[in-house]
């Protein structure tokens, strides 16, 4: 088929590599477009750049939520199911490809592909010329340029019709999908799957994150948000104690007593988690705290503090009683008490080595051969030190 410019859109050209079947799908607001493509330079070697086919991972864009690329939206709902086709791209609008294929590649090679990444809009990023790590992207990022992509289209699903991820999400669906984790998440702990609570939890509570960065800290909004907040971190800090995740707990449970410093729940999972890791001062503080906030919970407070007490004193048990084994089974060097210079060997006090001056030739050579032990200096002279056995035979 012969080159057209698509409609309505300067500085793109398309052309039909294979035509795909049906009518032109529904491209609404939010729906999943998945792809295979293919980035070629605008050279007579056509150069390839990169392939999704080499990862073995299709492409997937959610229409409506400002990819990179934003021209390859237009270019995708210009496509049938199955259809391949090219697409030649002026510079105008591959100035951020270079970003984008990074992610790519780093996703790719299994990293993060934040990794390094410098907290500034895309513009910004625009003009950031630092190096990506590869090279051929630092050169697309110096000087844009043309660019081809070759794109292959699977399926177009509707919003409806796929768990979208919270990114995805408008402000509403966020709010929506929040009780339902929240329930989903409180099903799998008395399953007992708790990292699979966990990550429901964690789920639920970036959707409510998301919202809150859009409010003033400390008014109304911001403060309704964070009451719906704190008890799915509670659950969450909950689960990695099972998990034995103690440090993080300390760390979430911290986060909350800063903002509010009369929530029970938060101090009874730190004095728990402070107990885990042997922090038995901060562990009774925290535990005497709960109590004196809530008198009701104080003979649970009673045996957490005995069970701590009694974990303490096994643990201190076991550390004299690896400490001894250690100093019984330890092997010293012997003491080097005084050496006479006009000697060529002196007996140790309190060991069974011996001092050999290397002045003495023959010793000299029969040290060499019976596998030297240790080489010290005394009063600025050699001397070999042997156990008692080696010292026999000279």
């Amino acid at each position: 088929m012969e080159e057209t410019y698509l409609l309505h859109v300067e500085g793109v050209k398309k052309k039909i590599l294979h035509g795909g079947y049906g009518e032109l799908p529904e491209f609404q607001e939010g729906s999943k477009i998945t792809f295979h493509f293919q980035t070629l330079k605008d050279n007579f070697e056509r150069a390839v750049i990169d392939d999704s086919r080499k990862v073995g991972i299709p492409m997937e864009i959610i229409v409506g939520k400002m990819f990179k690329v934003e021209v390859w939206e237009t270019l995708l709902t210009s496509m049938r199911i199955s259809e391949v086709a090219e697409f030649w791209c002026d510079a105008v609008h591959t100035g951020m490809y270079a970003l984008v294929s990074k992610g790519l590649r780093k996703i790719a090679e299994g990293k993060d592909p934040l990794q390094g990444q410098k907290h500034q809009c895309g513009i910004g990023n625009m003009f950031d010329y630092h190096s990506t790590g590869y090279e051929d992207l630092d050169e697309l990022q110096r000087t844009p340029q043309s660019l081809i992509f070759i794109m292959e289209l699977f399926k177009v699903e509707n919003p409806s019709s796929y768990k979208r991820d919270t990114w995805a999400m408008n402000n509403e669906e966020k709010l929506a999908a929040v009780p339902k984790l929240h329930t989903e998440g409180n099903r799998l702990v008395l399953s007992r799957k708790f990292k699979e609570a966990a990550e429901k939890y964690q789920e639920a509570i970036i959707c409510l994150r998301n919202l809150q960065v859009k409010e003033k800290p400390w008014e109304e909004g911001w403060l309704k948000l964070e009451n719906l907040i704190t008890p799915l971190v509670l659950n969450y800090c909950q689960c990695q104690l099972e998990l034995g995740e103690y440090y993080e707990v300390l760390e979430h449970t911290t986060a909350i007593l800063q903002k509010n410093n009369e929530n029970v729940k938060a101090y009874f999972k730190r004095a728990k988690a402070h107990a885990a890791v042997w922090n038995e001062k901060e562990a009774q503080v925290d535990f005497l705290r709960v109590a004196q906030l809530d008198p009701s919970l104080a003979a649970a407070v009673r045996k957490e503090l005995k069970v701590l007490g009694e974990r303490m004193r096994l643990k201190h048990v076991e550390d004299r009683k690896r400490y001894r084994d250690l100093f019984q089974h330890k092997t010293l060097e012997p003491p080097i008490l005084a050496l006479d210079p006009q000697k060529d060997t002196v007996r140790l006090k309190g060991g069974p080595g011996w001092i050999l001056s290397p002045e003495r030739k023959n010793m000299k050579e029969r040290v060499r051969t019976e596998k030297l032990k240790l080489t010290t200096l005394i009063g600025n002279r050699p001397m070999w030190v042997l156990d008692q056995n080696m010292a026999r035979k000279l």
